[in-house]
């Protein structure tokens, strides 16, 4: 579960990158 782990902080940090507010949804949520 460490990897789904991994998976979620990359997809956060490309969803800053990419501007997370388009995608309306908080950053927070998709980390827990």
């Amino acid at each position: 579960r460490d990897f789904d782990r991994q998976i979620a902080e990359v997809q956060v940090r490309i969803a800053i990158m990419n501007g997370y507010t388009a995608l309306g949804l908080p950053v927070t949520k998709t980390v827990r």
